[in-house]
């Protein structure tokens, strides 16, 4: 069995695997493996920690250095920062690893662990078997005394801990390094909804030190409230803030920071695909190619095609869309849900640099973000969620497939549909899209329903 899903480790705090035991072995094991793969003997290897605004991170990040000190790992602790800080910042630490604690956009009660390369990448597919596989033989010892689960072979060769109480400004420098400095945003008035989450300080500094006249919501986390009615997941809190201000645009983050979704000035939402338009089509040097993914609106890849744009997909995931950019030699990709990755500016999805890419757009074109927009025509797409008592493949079910075979008939020339399986929750995704909107509903109501009957 495989621990790691499509995004990391991830589930809900206090039920396996993320238990504090759990997590502290994953610590040691990968402690080991670092230990293995490490070419310079005259340095003990090193990773860097932090971790989203959960009450449960407290928890986990005790644990996770408890495991990698006792392999013989120094750690540096961050605190609170955005998934992406943590993976620049491992670059900048010339670390060996950079580990996140977060569930991203998940509610408070679930948590997780992402784990990122010396380079600030995913992890590699090889390095994470290596991870598992010693995972699994460490949680099959029964842990007697002659047969110690984490032994420690020497005290001396344990490693040390240090908080790096300037991490938050490092990254803030980082973000604003990103924007071009002949610019300014001094005339905009910018709504942040930080999501009561890992960008809650960073991001509004970030608008604010550029010259914004920023605006905060969702920016005083609890530990309970991250994501919660807010964030990109929710964005019709921020749609009516900026109404409200009369604000020039709007930002929303995900609880990790690696997620944005934005708002034009008369309050209409900005995805994923729209951003990835703009920057495409409007950036300072146009595209040659854009990756999105399975999910990515047909309508994105209607208009690149007419601007001349090559545009392709890969299958949904961050770490997907980037496989996909180095095997073109391109820099822009995305997802609808907000995961922007421009490879000029960092090696991961980073939502407030890709805000920030936008916010130049705007600058430089001298025009509103409504405007930027209005060569991307959305087709009618509708989403549904089947949460299931526990996950099953519909596929390996004829009656659904004849149902999906029919629906794609139906679709044929005009739409599409995409029946997927979640890769952190127990949940079948149903996409259809359509030239008709009543369509869209219908038929994506329909099936979900029929998936239910099926798999319970």
């Amino acid at each position: 069995m495989s621990y790691f899903g499509t995004d990391g480790i991830r589930g809900k705090f206090g039920e396996l695997p993320i238990t504090p035991d759990f997590i502290l072995k994953l610590g040691y094991v990968t402690g080991q493996v670092l230990i293995e793969n490490n070419n310079n003997p005259m340095r003990r290897p090193s990773v860097v920690i932090g971790k989203d605004t959960r009450l449960s991170g407290y928890v986990i990040e005790g644990a996770l250095q408890a495991g990698f000190n006792a392999a013989g790992v120094d750690v540096h602790m961050l605190g609170p920062l955005p998934t992406p800080a943590i993976a620049h910042l491992t670059r900048s630490f010339n670390a060996d690893a950079g580990v996140v604690i977060s569930a991203s956009h998940n509610p408070y009660y679930d948590n997780g662990i992402k784990l990122f390369s010396g380079d600030g990448k995913k992890l590699t597919d090889e390095m994470q078997n290596a991870i598992n596989d010693k995972l699994k033989v460490i949680m099959s010892i029964g842990g007697s005394d002659n047969d110690l689960v984490m032994p420690i072979l020497d005290p001396a060769q344990m490693g040390k801990n240090n908080r790096i109480n300037d991490a938050k400004g490092r990254y803030i420098e980082f973000c604003k390094g990103s924007f071009p400095y002949q610019y300014d945003l001094s005339h905009l008035t910018v709504v942040v909804d930080c999501a009561n989450g890992a960008g809650y300080s960073v991001a509004p500094r970030v608008m604010r030190e550029l010259g914004a006249n920023v605006i905060a919501i969702n920016n005083t986390p609890d530990g309970l409230n991250i994501n919660a009615d807010c964030g990109s997941t929710h964005p019709e809190g921020l749609q009516k803030a900026v109404v409200e201000h009369e604000a020039d645009v709007g930002i929303a983050l995900d609880g990790d920071g690696d997620r944005i979704v934005m708002v034009d000035e008369a309050g209409n939402l900005v995805d994923g695909d729209g951003i990835l338009y703009v920057l495409a089509t409007q950036g300072q040097t146009k595209a040659k190619g854009v990756v999105g993914t399975l999910m990515s609106n047909m309508g994105l890849e209607l208009a690149l095609q007419a601007d001349g744009i090559a545009f392709t997909r890969a299958k949904v995931g961050d770490r997907y869309v980037m496989h996909e950019l180095e095997a073109n030699g391109w820099i822009l990709g995305g997802e609808p849900s907000g995961h922007i990755l421009c490879l000029d500016k960092s090696r991961t999805g980073d939502a407030i640099i890709a805000g920030l890419q936008v916010l130049a757009v705007m600058q430089a074109r001298g025009r509103a973000l409504s405007d930027l927009v209005e060569g991307f025509e959305v087709l009618p797409q509708k989403l549904v969620n089947v949460r299931l008592s526990q996950m099953q493949n519909p596929f390996e079910h004829e009656e659904l497939v004849a149902a999906f075979d029919k629906a794609q008939a139906t679709l044929e020339g005009r739409g599409r549909l995409l029946i997927r399986q979640s890769g952190t929750e127990p949940m079948i995704r149903v996409m259809v899209e359509s030239d008709d909107e009543i369509e869209c509903d219908v038929l994506a109501n329909d099936l979900a329903d029929h998936i239910k009957a099926v798999l319970g």
